[in-house]
């Protein structure tokens, strides 16, 4: 397994079909795993993806409409049986404490791990900063309040081999130097270069807004709705969605490396439509469409 994997658990919009089962995707990313938008039949689609409960240390979830957030009740009861070993924190929008509150105790069951809840509100911000990624929110343009979710790994420095050997540097002074920023007159500036940290955003239920743009911006992977075709697109308006040439276009304006669409409606029965009009709108990096228990990994760094 990739340190950095996406683990696409469902694709549908709105309801099921017989090859999409409702959202679902876990981002593996440094030995943490962040659970996005458990949709209804999550926890049976984690064990057909060999995802276990105890890989998931974040639940984010965009907004409450069903078909992302219906399986949060299986799941965390799932947590909770398999006593996971570490504090599980879940972010959702705060206008919907309510729905997250019904579905966290939805049935009887037996608490035995602690949940933190850190919920969205206003236009978003930094929600956690762990060792390896800042994770943030923006807010969308939904029918009902919805958020998308972007992590940023803190940028770095790159060693440069030829430039440590023009300064006689070599073995354990390297790393010194990498710690204490100098070694007598050389600067870690002089032996090395920025590294450019990565950044893995998920959109889902919106129309094009600010937040869009400002999620997908410089982005390695972005996931992102499509879940109409073009030549619906007042559809997809009037119901705060996007079609998969506006997905197309985001990503292309954002200079994203890689783009995952998903969340297809079932009105559609050729997934590769959805791919070509993307390309008709420029965009030229690399780009999948989803299907249930597809791995994707996260692209090298640059």
């Amino acid at each position: 397994m990739s340190a950095r994997e996406l683990v696409v658990l469902g694709t549908a919009s709105q309801v099921p079909t017989r090859h999409r089962n409702h959202n679902g995707y876990l981002l593996h990313w440094d030995g943490e795993g962040l659970l996005f938008d458990p949709g209804e039949g999550t926890q049976r689609q984690m064990l057909r993806a060999g995802v276990a409960a105890h890989d998931v240390n974040r639940i984010c979830v965009t907004h409450f409409h069903g078909d992302h957030s219906l399986g949060l009740a299986g799941v965390i009861q799932r947590i909770n049986l398999d006593r996971v070993p570490h504090e599980v924190t879940a972010h959702y929008p705060r206008s919907g404490q309510k729905f997250f509150d019904r579905l966290r105790y939805a049935t009887a069951y037996r608490e035995t791990v602690q949940i933190s809840q850190v919920p969205v509100a206003g236009e978003g911000g930094v929600l956690a900063t762990a060792g390896s990624y800042r994770l943030e929110a923006r807010k969308l343009s939904h029918p009902v309040e919805s958020y998308g979710y972007l992590l940023v790994e803190p940028d770095g420095r790159r060693m440069l081999p030829e430039l440590l050997a023009e300064h006689g540097i070599k073995g354990p002074d390297v790393g010194r130097l990498q710690r204490e920023g100098s070694l007598g007159a050389v600067t870690l500036d002089d032996v090395s270069e920025l590294r450019r940290g990565q950044r893995f955003a998920f959109v889902m239920d919106t129309r094009l807004c600010e937040g869009v743009h400002a999620l997908a911006e410089a982005c390695d992977m972005l996931v992102i709705e499509s879940t109409f075709l073009d030549e619906d697109q007042q559809l997809a308006v009037d119901h705060g969605h996007l079609t998969a040439g506006q997905a197309g276009a985001v990503a292309r304006d954002a200079g994203v490396r890689h783009l995952v669409l998903t969340h297809f409606s079932q009105r559609y029965s050729d997934p590769a439509e959805f791919e070509r009009q993307a390309r008709a709108a420029g965009f030229e990096g690399e780009l999948t469409v989803a299907y249930d228990l597809l791995r994707v990994p996260v692209p090298k760094r640059r």
